[in-house]
């Protein structure tokens, strides 16, 4: 019953995870969603500049904290491994949640394209890098990534394993193609407002800092061969040359 137990668990984490996904892509973009980056009348400029920053600081202490090995060290104690992963990538969905529900509109127009091929280009851009995004998560296990294989083989008995050190495909240019993903959807608008701005700063702020983390945490799980790889491929900026 246990083993049933958290693969119900691990799935309902998973589901969570991708509706989740699905709506951020809405939310960034306006686009077919109750509530995005830029619905809603603007509300006073220091209410919505302070609450924004406090839920975008409350999404990147959560990510960064509970995925640092010494938190995992401690949080297994109090829940099974198994689900660990499970439960990480819930309790992200729902600040995510939190931070789409209490979003403050800032709607002064920092840029608008209004040429018809200026405007695809950049929707395409957008597209490319969702779609940059959940490529490199398949590149590297997309179900290990969030929590399903975990307990799939806690149900079918399997041993545990670790994810070994691959440099598949998009990561033979940059090592964190998932983030690069992220950063060009940010990005790539034909209507920047000004909290859409504030966001995509933010979130790319957020994203290079927490990368030195995680670097951090792979030179110490492997070693020699990832500090190699970091001499040889650019971190998030493809740069060919220098491979």
């Amino acid at each position: 019953m246990n083993k049933i137990l958290a693969l119900i668990y691990g799935a309902v984490c998973y589901l969570v995870f991708f509706a989740t996904f699905l709506y951020s892509i809405g939310f960034v973009g306006n686009l077919l969603v109750p509530k995005s980056i830029d619905s809603g009348a603007q509300s006073d400029f220091t209410n919505a500049i302070i609450t924004n920053l406090l839920l975008l600081s409350l999404f990147a202490v959560q990510h960064t904290v509970m995925a640092r090995p010494a938190f995992k060290n401690w949080w297994t104690r109090i829940i099974p491994f198994v689900i660990e992963r499970s439960t990480y990538v819930l309790l992200s969905s729902v600040v995510l949640i939190v931070l789409f529900w209490l979003w403050q509109p800032m709607t002064t127009v920092i840029w608008s394209v209004d040429n018809a091929t200026g405007r695809g280009v950049l929707w395409a851009l957008f597209a490319a890098g969702w779609l940059i995004v959940l490529i490199s998560t398949f590149l590297i296990s997309h179900f290990e990534l969030f929590g399903l294989s975990q307990v799939y083989r806690y149900l079918t008995g399997q041993e545990a394993r670790s994810i070994g050190f691959e440099t598949p495909s998009l990561y033979q240019y940059v090592r964190h193609p998932i983030m690069l993903g992220f950063v060009i959807a940010f990005w790539a608008t034909p209507d920047m407002s000004l909290g859409h701005l504030i966001f995509a700063i933010m979130t790319t702020a957020y994203i290079l800092i927490a990368i030195q983390f995680e670097e951090n945490d792979l030179v110490k799980a492997h070693g020699e061969s990832y500090s190699i790889y970091q001499r040889q491929v650019s971190m998030i900026v493809p740069w060919p040359f220098r491979k």
